[in-house]
């Protein structure tokens, strides 16, 4: 007997090899996207209000300088950054001998600063640092009070012998000579501090930072001291102590800092110095009632100031005790700012103020301050 036809389909059905599957839902991935970016966004606004960033900093001269940029990558963070930070500096260090942007591998263990090295690209300052110098000495003159302008050269020209083989920019060497050409020929007092260095002891400055040691500030505060010493007709008679050095402990350079490798592990970063820090001060001779010696000379200098008791040792040279307004990252000009803004508080018996600056600050961009100070000038 035959089997019965299996009915057929209705003419609107569907076979199941035709149906297609509904497409994936993506709402839960842009929940979680929708998320993070709030979190990112949360904590950014936290990173900025609690950074508290002055207005000045992110103006639009300070966007069209690079200089803004720099402000907010500092303030926005990510937790644990400064862990991840050490560890990928340490890696790059320890695989490829890299130090990052700002730091080179000379010598072995011999840190130096690329600014000393070869000037940014696309600053050429040079007339408007003489504009500025001219307009600045002519202030002070007008104050009766001499200037004496010290720039020290950069640790590269100093250790050349340290540099093996890394590469120089000749321009930026004939700068310093082309600045105190300018000074000569404006009749602006200057030391030079060249010769001075050389002949001093080595090392003359720190392996892992951009500052002199010990040896080097001696020589170049002895040559500053001679200089100055005709300007103020004679030493005085401050009298100084020197006190015993104290014992050699490790010392962190601004270099290991600035390479990102402060907070490495011994082995993952250049290795730190070992430094006798020697302490001098003046001589008080009676109690806390007795009259002061009479302010004469004003530092206004950079980081150079600050270190190795390069203003102490100047203080021995001269036979006076030196007022120090020296600035951590002053630059060019910015303890010389800060001093002639408090020219109306500073004492009658101010006779010289000496202005320090390191070598490579002539080829560093104008800051914003030396840019409004050019503004104002005719």
């Amino acid at each position: 007997m035959a089997k019965p036809l299996a009915p057929l389909p209705p003419d609107n059905a569907v076979e199941p090899s035709d149906i297609k599957p509904a497409p994936p839902s993506h709402r839960l991935h842009a929940a979680v996207v929708a998320v993070l970016l709030a979190l990112g966004m949360g904590w950014g606004a936290w990173c900025l209000v609690k950074a508290k960033i002055n207005p000045a900093e992110v103006a639009p001269s300070a966007w069209r300088d690079g200089s803004a940029g720099s402000v907010l990558n500092q303030a926005l963070h990510m937790p644990m950054q400064t862990a991840l930070d050490t560890w990928n500096a340490s890696l790059r260090y320890r695989a490829l001998g890299d130090l990052g942007d700002q730091v080179a591998m000379g010598c072995p263990q011999w840190l130096f600063y690329r600014d000393g090295l070869r000037p940014p690209p696309g600053v050429h300052v040079f007339n408007e640092r003489l504009r500025l110098m001219r307009h600045w000495v002519q202030e002070l003159r007008q104050k009766q009070v001499q200037v004496l302008v010290v720039a020290v050269p950069d640790k590269s020209r100093v250790e050349a012998d340290r540099l093996c083989g890394l590469p120089v920019s000749l321009p930026m060497r004939q700068t310093l000579d082309a600045w105190q050409n300018a000074l000569r020929e404006q009749g602006v007092p200057f030391v030079d501090l060249r010769d001075a260095l050389q002949a001093a002891p080595a090392p003359r400055f720190f392996r892992t930072d951009v500052h002199m040691n010990a040896q080097g500030a001696q020589a170049a505060a002895a040559r500053v001291a001679e200089a100055a010493l005709p300007l103020l007709q004679g030493p005085g008679n401050q009298a100084f102590k020197t006190e015993p050095p104290a014992p050699p402990a490790p010392r962190m350079g601004d270099l290991i800092v600035l390479s990102g490798l402060e907070h490495a592990r011994p082995g993952w970063r250049p290795e730190l110095e070992v430094v006798s820090e020697q302490k001098i001060e003046p001589v008080r001779a009676g109690g806390l009632l007795d009259e002061a010696p009479p302010v004469e000379v004003l530092l206004a200098g950079t980081s150079n100031g600050r270190r190795s008791q390069f203003a102490e040792r100047l203080g021995m040279g001269l036979g006076r005790e030196v007022w120090n307004m020296s600035l951590d990252g002053g630059q060019f000009s910015g303890a010389l700012q800060m001093a002639l803004k408090q020219r109306e508080q500073w004492p009658k018996s101010l006779k010289l103020l000496i202005w320090e600056f390191s070598e490579n600050a002539l080829s560093l961009p104008l800051t914003a301050d030396e840019k409004a100070v050019l503004a104002r000038l005719p």
